[in-house]
């Protein structure tokens, strides 16, 4: 055998043969090797799969995709989406700061910013006229001065430079000296300031003096919309809802019977006014963020309400107390009750409070612009017509007044 240069493969020590024992059964067991091989298995080159203490498929469902908002219980989420979120006991709310917002359409608003005791959203009242006020915004805190109230809204009439009293009205009181009474006919829009304050002082002395010439106060339950109301969203008519009730609510009172109407123009009646409460409660509850998955859903050939059940969440996880607990603060309980612009007569009797603290007297239908000036007015697209028409069939909104 020729002899190799160093560079081939080394020589390895050859293994020596078994020793020849002669058995009736020979299997690998019973040949003695003289080398030293250790008895422990060596580990696979694949780690074990052991069995999970659950499997994450035992439910039916991703482990790894269960959202927060999983129910403990089942529930039927069809029949849940058709009933009123009814409170046992109703929310404490405080208004923390009022101020007074001009609109492009020339009429006056007065914009309430509350907190609550169940979530720490800012939930808002949009109050139209001057007859509606808040009473915990209203009511004395320890400590402040008359400008501290003036600053969070607290006061009656208009503020003006060099203004120093928040309740004028109080001190004429305390005086002897009456307030003039409020002209019938006028909008306070006087660019007199003690015109346009003791017009107003003169009817806030009590909680929400509505007169009761104008009839019920209209109102708008209305839940926050981020793309209908910020990103021209034709997905829905959020947005167009939100504008067709400040509208509505900012109409000069129609002429009184039997008076001429050149006697009293419109320009200078008084509005009906009104509240809009404006409930932070993005995609009926789930959020922005499941909200625009369930947009994606519904792309995918799914409607907003199995979007939303697809995603675990209920057909509809919106709530009213709070809406309720707020017009309890403005004022707006009692006999005299509310016209309520919804669609949804559901909402009508969640509205309306665990002990029926709030009274519904009408419900004013929403009707689409389209749908009222055949498309001169408003808008239309294939994903609004299939959102309303799910709201007719699944959550069961009446667009009429019957």
């Amino acid at each position: 055998m020729p002899d190799f240069p160093s560079l081939a493969s080394p020589a390895f020590t050859p293994i020596r043969s078994p020793k020849a024992e002669r058995h009736e059964q020979n299997n690998v067991s019973h040949l003695q090797l003289d080398n030293d091989f250790s008895t422990n298995t060596a580990p696979p080159l694949i780690s074990p799969a052991f069995t999970p203490p659950r499997s994450p498929f035992a439910d039916g469902q991703r482990h790894d995709r269960l959202p927060r908002s999983v129910p403990t219980e089942p529930h039927d989420a069809s029949t849940e989406a058709s009933q009123p979120k009814l409170l046992e006991e109703l929310p404490h709310v405080t208004c923390e700061v009022r101020a007074r917002i001009p609109t492009t359409t020339g009429q006056e608003m007065w914009l309430h910013l509350y907190h609550n005791n169940v979530d720490n959203k800012e939930h808002m009242a949009i109050v139209f006229g001057p007859h509606i006020r808040s009473k915990s915004l209203d009511a004395p805190r320890p400590g402040e001065t008359e400008r501290d109230r003036m600053i969070r809204g607290a006061y009656t009439g208009t503020l003006y430079p060099g203004r120093m009293h928040s309740r004028l009205d109080q001190i004429r009181s305390d005086a002897g000296v009456s307030a003039r009474p409020p002209s019938p006919h006028t909008n306070g829009t006087s660019s007199s300031p003690d015109r346009k304050s003791s017009d107003a002082e003169s009817i806030s002395s009590t909680h929400s003096s509505y007169p009761p010439e104008l009839g019920p106060p209209l109102v708008r339950i209305h839940s926050e919309c981020y793309t209908g109301e910020t990103v021209w969203s034709a997905r829905c008519d959020c947005g167009e809802q939100l504008d067709e009730a400040a509208r509505l609510m900012s109409l000069p009172v129609a002429t009184p019977a039997g008076t001429p109407d050149t006697e009293h123009p419109q320009s200078r009646l008084q509005s009906a006014g009104g509240v809009i409460v404006y409930l932070r409660q993005e995609g009926r509850g789930i959020g922005l963020l499941s909200k625009l998955k369930a947009y994606n859903l519904q792309d995918l050939g799914h409607d907003t309400m199995e979007a939303n059940i697809l995603l675990r969440h209920p057909g509809d996880a919106r709530s009213y107390g709070l809406a309720t607990a707020i017009l309890i603060d403005l004022g707006l309980d009692g006999e005299r009750g509310i016209k309520l612009l919804t669609n949804n007569p559901e909402k009508v009797r969640a509205v309306e409070g665990p002990h029926r603290e709030v009274r519904v007297i009408e419900r004013v239908p929403m009707i689409p612009l389209a749908w009222q000036t055949k498309g001169e007015k408003g808008f239309t697209s294939p994903e609004v017509e299939k959102y309303i028409s799910t709201k007719i069939e699944k959550f069961k909104h009446m667009f009429s007044s019957t």
